[in-house]
């Protein structure tokens, strides 16, 4: 099975108010001016790509929505409140959760031992729902996370964040390198989530598997937003989405 394989996700429910507003956000590395002006949204229940070539400025968005890089200027607003100039911890603290391209486990600790640390909360993966969506986490309980291979390590580094019930969860590359049948289980998981209310805002260079999965795709260039695609009007645009990943 192929990430083109997955069954289409859920019309994501766009007359509510955003569950998060990004304006006119700018963000430096440095002397470096990297991201121009952005603006985006996304409401309850969504799942929102981000596409684009690589150091488009995706990455970097997330960073500075979560919290992560604090060189920019624009105004961050989640569930109605101006994040903007919050620590990362106090976003996360709202609501708010981040698995980065490198996974972020904790590779001398055992599968266990990284899904006991992060204590669930309300509305949180159980233990027993993290086997369930993930067996293969189960037979390696045992095994430190420096042993697991890349599958494994990102379906461990979701669960990690998933257990604290966020509503917004921020994926940056989740299919990078992965087997076609661990990016089949990945967005069966994304589509599961999006039915229970959670919006997923995903950074994605497999444009089958993002477009699969997102209810609207926005197009970066050079720090900046460029287009905007619904699901329905991916197919007639397929070859100009090709061409702004230059596949």
């Amino acid at each position: 099975m192929t990430a083109s394989s997955l069954s289409p996700a859920p019309a994501a429910h766009a007359a509510s108010p955003p569950l998060l507003q990004v304006r006119d956000l700018h963000a430096y590395y440095g002397q470096s001016h990297v991201l121009h002006g952005i603006n985006l949204d996304i409401h309850p229940g969504e799942v929102v790509s981000l596409i684009g070539r690589n150091g488009a400025g995706k990455t970097t968005t997330l960073k500075s929505i979560m919290g992560v890089l604090r060189s920019r200027t624009g105004q961050i607003t989640f569930d109605g409140q101006d994040i903007t100039r919050l620590p990362s911890n106090r976003i996360a603290a709202r609501g708010m959760a981040w698995v980065p391209e490198e996974r972020a486990i904790l590779s001398t600790l055992s599968v266990r031992e990284n899904l006991e640390l992060p204590p669930a909360r309300p509305g949180g993966w159980s233990a027993a729902r993290t086997y369930e969506a993930f067996p293969v986490l189960r037979e390696r309980g045992h095994h430190p996370g420096s042993k697991l291979s890349g599958g494994e390590q990102q379906m461990l580094a979701m669960v990690r964040v998933l257990r604290s019930g966020p509503r917004l969860l921020l994926l940056d590359e989740p299919s990078e390198g992965l087997a076609p049948v661990i990016v089949q289980s990945i967005g069966r998981i994304i589509r599961e989530l999006q039915q229970e209310g959670l919006s997923v805002l995903l950074v994605e260079q497999n444009l089958n598997f993002a477009t699969r999965l997102a209810d609207r795709h926005y197009v970066f260039v050079d720090g900046k937003i460029v287009d905007e695609v619904r699901r329905d009007e991916v197919e007639s645009r397929r070859d100009e989405l090709l061409k702004y990943l230059s596949v």
